[in-house]
């Protein structure tokens, strides 16, 4: 049995809002960005999804843990099947209720273990929606999660102080922290390589690229073009990762070589806004940003919509894509964003949501296959 609900938490918002509950994982005062998330599956994955670092995630789904949580076993590719990293990302967990009995036959364990083994915080017990709502109205913002001992009571009016003062905690290069330090090889005896710029990249990725007979070579994200022309690719990669794109400028070179080089590109999540700030686009921070696993895309210029599956705060500014050589793909139905560029003139893709889902539909798992298709 855990300790949880032996100890307590308390959230506070930037704008002074505090929400008290019932808290999990180690004790002790954690910084973050509190983002919410609409889906209601897929918490394992999205829990490990690098592109949560430094943000609290609230799920809007009232009841997160019902299934429990696999553990660590690698599937045929060597990769854990049920999580998209290494390890738990996000900087903490914001649910209405953690469930401490799951029911499932691949269960190994609760997510309340789980937190508590990961030494990641959580809080519990608190309205959810209404935290949601707060958020939609003024955005995401910094926050501060106190998990302490019952017989313990933090000073709320300090907690506020510092939520306050508080700058952004995606406004940095936060791909730094989650980007493969040395290069890695997955399916080394395939014939075809891809080089994969790893701005965080989720397992997914991975997995679809293997499952295609690629050879994928994983990059720090910030190797310059001559190292990834070492591993002769026929085609590169720019994955999804976490904070303010803006801040990852070392890439940018590598990504224009590549393009003027013709080996075909397909950038995903923060690589759809690599790729166009490369090419001389702009990007901007949304109010609440998109995460869900049912967002709708429009193909622009065709009556297709695709269901997809989102994790990002930035975006690209549609507005700003005049001159780059790059033109809008696909749209978002719900707020008329960009979802997604193409070059005419160069093998260059990008899309701001997850074709590889993890979790979520696979209604554009045929993306892949596309960039396949332009590596000859």
């Amino acid at each position: 049995m855990t300790d949880y609900k032996r100890k307590k938490a308390v959230l506070v918002l930037a704008d002074g809002t505090v929400a008290e509950g019932d808290g999990c994982g180690p004790t002790g005062t954690y910084e973050g960005e509190a983002v919410f998330c609409t889906g209601m599956v897929g918490y394992p994955e999205s829990m490990t999804d690098p592109s949560y670092h430094n943000q609290f995630l609230m799920f809007t789904y009232p009841l997160i843990g019902n299934y429990g949580v696999r553990g660590y076993h690698p599937g045929p590719d060597g990769l854990p099947s049920s999580f998209e990293s290494d390890s738990v990302k996000v900087a903490g967990v914001i649910a209405h209720e953690l469930c401490e009995r799951p029911h499932h036959w691949q269960s190994e364990k609760s997510v309340v273990s789980w937190l508590g083994e990961s030494s990641v915080p959580a809080i519990s017990g608190v309205d959810t929606r209404s935290l949601t709502r707060r958020l939609r109205e003024s955005g995401v913002m910094p926050a501060v999660l106190c998990v302490y001992a019952q017989d313990d009571v933090p000073d709320t009016e300090k907690l506020r102080r510092s939520a306050r003062s508080l700058k952004d905690p995606t406004d940095s290069n936060l791909v730094k922290d989650v980007s493969t330090p040395v290069p890695i090889v997955y399916n080394d005896s395939a014939r075809h390589t891809v080089a994969l710029l790893d701005c965080g990249v989720k397992y997914g990725i991975i997995r679809s690229l293997v499952s295609r007979g690629l050879r994928v070579v994983r990059l720090p994200y910030n190797s310059p073009y001559d190292v990834v022309e070492s591993y002769r690719p026929e085609g590169v990669l720019i994955s999804n990762g976490p904070g303010n794109p803006g801040q990852v400028d070392t890439i940018q070179s590598t990504i224009r070589s590549t393009i003027s080089n013709g080996v075909p590109i397909f950038g995903i999540c923060m690589g759809n806004q690599l790729l166009s700030l490369a090419m001389g686009a702009t990007t901007s921070k949304l109010p609440y940003g998109h995460r869900s696993q049912n967002q709708p895309c429009i193909e622009t210029g065709t009556p297709r919509c695709y269901i997809t599956s989102q994790n990002h705060g930035y975006v690209v500014d549609s507005d700003s894509l005049e001159g780059t050589g790059l033109s809008m793909w696909f749209e978002n139905a719900n707020d008329g964003s960009c979802e997604g560029v193409i070059s005419s003139r160069d093998k260059a893709f990008s899309v701001q949501f997850h074709p590889e889902a993890r979790p979520g539909p696979r209604d554009t798992d045929y993306l892949f296959d596309k960039f396949v298709s332009l590596m000859g």
